[in-house]
Formats: C-alpha cells, structure tokens, sequence
C-alpha cells in the first residue's frame, strides 16, 4: 500500500489576518483503504478552520486527499492525520475535522477531531462550532 502525500498541500496568506472568520470546505469523496480487509472505504470529510496567517490552497488539498485513496489506514487514525497534517501547514486559530464515513458493517462511524491553539484565542469559538457542525 502507498503512503498520503502531505508535501502536496499548499497555502496562500490569510487575506484578513485582522479578522476572526470560519471556513468550512466540504470534501464529499474521500476514500482510504481498510488496513484488515484491503476494502475501499469512503467518507465525507468536512473542514472547518479559523485561519491565522495561512489559508489552504484548494487543488493542493485535492491531490492531498487523492493521495489517501490507495492507503491502509483505520477510520480514527486517518481523520487525526489529516488534522495533524493541516496543523502543521496552518498554524490555524482553530480547527475541526468532521469524518462521516459511509456504512461499514452495519455502523456508519464519524470521527471528530479538533485542535484549538492556546496561543490564539477566539471569542465565542464554541458557538461557531456548535451552530455549524454537520
């Protein structure tokens, strides 16, 4: 099995670094693999960050996703991956992954993974997420 690629992610400047202000990027065809049986699996992945100085450029994020697809990699771990890897790239204010994978024996998993940096306070940052989490 193959390895996911983050040197593929790219970003931009933040172009209101004086604001506080959400974006939410939905990725409906994520596909990895299952490590035990070799089966594709599936998810909607949704992004939601609070960006500092960087944003994410959209067609790196793209391939970044298209390089999971020939991946080994259970549900929990790939999900902290790829906030673990945006992290890295980001720095962001705040950030949340919502993995809703599709039916795997008879359960359809979602995973929740959030990261918020404690040196880059948001005022009322619960109530965003609260309100627009899918």
């Amino acid at each position: 099995m193959k390895m996911h690629q983050s040197d593929l992610l790219n970003t931009f400047p933040n172009p209101k670094k004086e604001r506080d202000y959400m974006i939410e990027i939905e990725i409906p065809e994520f596909t990895c693999l299952c490590p035990a049986t070799g089966q594709p699996d599936f998810a909607l992945i949704m992004l939601i960050y609070f960006p500092n100085k960087l944003c994410v450029e959209l067609k790196s994020l793209k391939q970044y996703i298209a390089s999971f697809r020939e991946v080994g990699c259970y549900h929990e771990d790939v999900s902290n991956k790829i906030l673990d890897d945006l992290i890295t790239l980001l720095d962001p204010k705040l950030i949340q992954i919502n993995a809703k994978f599709n039916v795997r024996g008879g359960t359809y998993p979602t995973i929740r993974c959030i990261y918020e940096n404690p040196d880059l306070k948001i005022d009322d940052m619960p109530k965003y997420l609260n309100e627009n989490s899918k």
